[in-house]
């Protein structure tokens, strides 16, 4: 009933073109890292403006990682998923969402330093920065398998499931 409302799906089996996710959560994650560098940096240079670099990178990243969860969420209702490929895809989606929580948390925490101390960050928000990097590392990593291992939303992997060749 619902389908002809729906536009066809394309080789990748998409909507349109190609993946979208991908090129919004590139945006997040290079905000993110270059968000922990300058707080870094910032941290041991005493460098104020750096902690401001820092500030808003946080606070698009945190902007941009629901518009990624969206595109993300479409996407992987679309993938046609192998059962190889459920496992990792579900954690993805898992440690997205979760990332979401804990970069809005952070930022918050974040905005409360910059208002009581805008100079300066304690170490209890570097040792987080460290930890949202090895989580948002980790997340690139279970992004890269699918694509590369798993191969989702390419020619050849969607044209296989189409055919009944996955399961």
């Amino acid at each position: 009933m619902f389908e002809n409302l729906l536009p066809p799906l394309n080789d990748h089996n998409l909507p349109y073109p190609d993946t979208i996710h991908p090129i919004v959560v590139h945006f997040v994650i290079a905000m993110v890292l270059f968000a922990v560098i300058c707080d870094g940096v910032g941290y041991f240079t005493k460098n104020a403006q750096l902690h401001e670099v820092g500030w808003w990178n946080m606070v698009f990243a945190t902007i941009s990682i629901f518009i990624a969860i969206l595109f993300g969420q479409v996407e992987a209702g679309l993938a046609m998923p192998y059962a190889a490929a459920v496992g990792d895809l579900n954690l993805h989606t898992l440690l997205g969402w979760s990332l979401s929580g804990i970069l809005a948390a952070i930022t918050g925490w974040r905005y409360i330093i910059r208002l009581n101390s805008p100079g300066s960050l304690p170490k209890a928000y570097m040792g987080l920065n460290a930890v949202l990097t090895l989580l948002v590392g980790f997340q690139v990593y279970l992004g890269d398998k699918l694509v590369w291992v798993y191969g989702l939303h390419t020619e050849a992997v969607v044209e296989a499931a189409r055919g009944g060749l996955l399961k």
